[in-house]
C-alpha cells in the first residue's frame, strides 16, 4: 500500500532538485520589475489593474500567493519590456539571450537569426 512512500525530507529534496515553473516565473518577474525601476503599484497600473489593488496584486504575484494568467503575463511583460518567454524561461543563459534579442535593433535580430539558423542546418 505504501510502497512508493518517501519520508517528507526526501520528498522536499527531490522536489527542490527540479525547477518549479511557478517559482521560475516569480523569480523572473521580480528580477524584471526591479531592473525596470518601477514600483509594484506602477507596474500594476500600467498593466491595467485598478490603482487601488495594483500594488497588492503585484506583490501577491511576486510572493507566489496569486499566479498571473497568460494574458496578464503578456501585459506585465510589455510593461517591463521583456519578452513573455523570459518570464517562463528556466535556463539563465537562455533568459539572458531572450532579453538581449528582445532589446536588439532589427538588423542585429535578423543577423543573429540568420547565423543561428545556418548553424542549425
Amino acid at each position: 500500500m505504501y510502497e512508493s512512500y518517501e519520508p517528507r525530507s526526501k520528498m522536499k529534496e527531490s522536489r527542490s532538485a527540479k525547477k518549479n515553473p511557478h517559482d521560475v516565473w516569480i523569480r523572473r518577474f521580480k528580477q524584471a520589475r526591479l531592473a525596470s525601476g518601477l514600483s509594484q503599484k506602477d507596474v500594476g497600473i500600467a498593466a491595467g489593474l485598478d490603482e487601488f489593488v495594483a500594488s497588492t496584486r503585484i506583490n501577491r504575484y511576486e510572493v507566489g500567493v496569486h499566479q498571473a494568467d497568460y494574458p496578464m503575463a503578456v501585459r506585465l511583460a510589455l510593461v517591463l519590456d521583456v519578452p513573455v518567454a523570459y518570464l517562463y524561461c528556466d535556463n539563465d543563459e537562455m533568459a539572458n539571450v531572450l532579453i538581449a534579442f528582445h532589446r536588439a535593433p532589427k538588423a542585429i535580430k535578423r543577423a543573429a537569426t540568420k547565423l543561428l539558423m545556418s548553424d542549425a542546418n
